[in-house]
């Protein structure tokens, strides 16, 4: 049976949030789910928002009654993420399956040494600042295991993305996958040191443009020269579109003709020489080139798919009430 309440109000969640521990009484009243023998309480749900509750804040400051709504959209999004939770470790149990200790203790250990630098004493006060016990927390661990396990063995093992897929979104997303014009980009930066060094840096980045003009290397020019992050590269950037870089550069390198060096490009914080290797117009991206990137979308499509469907499989044979 599910019937789903209305989320809790701001003032609610607000006010939990900053409550003390809740009594036998108060927690009937605080129950907002149960499934099969297990309950999730309002201090749960409330909990599980609150790594995301200052942002939201940010965000919506001026727009309270978006901030309510994103905030609710968030409550009910968690509640459902406790809700499959439970789900599956109902399962788990349903199933009859056993989840060696040992393994439990490995985790722990990793942790230990991930986490906290090896220091146990460390992990147990960080534990207990964040209002987790050593065996709450080895709980946790437990439940975490158990649920990547069976995610493994009802989604994982199930995806299969094969080419004719990723050709079949590629034709039918191409725009999609539409590039912005782009150069083949290097760069010389010659960096002012204060109003005194203008002069100097001019002139220097005015010589070494002519020495370029006159047939020296720009790459060799910008290794012995440059002082920007790919100075070792001979200044090379790689294929650039105009969003990544500033206007001023940007103007000057898409007007640029290919193999040909920029007039200095002088800013208030340093001098520049521009050089486009190539250049290319605007086009659609080939299915060589985003093979990768559309497997991986196709890879979070199903996934979500198979998920979803294992969920509802567990919730259809498990008594599940919203309060």
């Amino acid at each position: 049976m599910n019937n789903k309440a209305s989320v809790i109000p701001l003032a609610g969640l607000l006010g939990l949030l900053a409550a003390a521990p809740l009594s036998g009484a108060e927690l009937i009243n605080g129950i907002r789910v149960v499934v099969h023998d297990s309950v999730i309480t309002l201090e749960e749900v409330n909990a599980s928002v609150l790594p995301a509750l200052g942002l939201l804040q940010r965000q919506y400051r001026n727009d309270p009654e978006t901030f309510r709504q994103k905030l609710n959209q968030l409550i009910e999004e968690n509640t459902e993420q406790l809700v499959q939770r439970q789900l599956i470790l109902h399962d788990w149990e349903q199933s009859g399956y056993q989840l060696p200790e040992a393994i439990v203790e490995e985790a722990l250990q990793e942790r230990l040494r991930e986490q906290f630098g090896g220091d146990r004493l460390r992990m147990i006060r960080t534990l207990q600042a964040e209002g987790l016990t050593l065996e709450r927390f080895r709980r946790q661990i437990r439940e975490q295991i158990i649920i990547e396990v069976l995610r493994n063995r009802n989604i994982s093992r199930e995806l299969i993305i094969s080419p004719h897929k990723i050709e079949s979104y590629y034709r039918a997303h191409q725009e999609k996958f539409r590039a912005e014009p782009e150069v083949k980009l290097r760069m010389i930066v010659l960096n002012k040191r204060g109003p005194d060094d203008a002069g100097r840096v001019r002139r220097l980045a005015e010589e070494i443009r002519s020495r370029i003009l006159d047939g020296a290397d720009f790459a060799e020019m910008a290794t012995i020269y440059s002082e920007g992050a790919q100075r070792t590269q001979g200044g090379d950037w790689g294929w650039v579109s105009q969003s990544v870089l500033r206007r001023e550069l940007a103007e000057v390198a898409f007007s640029l003709q290919p193999r040909t060096c920029s007039p200095v490009v002088d800013l208030p914080e340093a001098c520049y020489l521009l050089w486009v290797d190539e250049a290319r117009p605007e086009r659609i991206r080939p299915l060589s080139e985003v093979r990768d990137e559309i497997e991986q979308t196709l890879l979070v499509e199903e996934r979500a798919r198979l998920q979803k469907r294992y969920v509802e499989k567990l919730r259809a044979k498990t008594f599940v009430r919203y309060f």
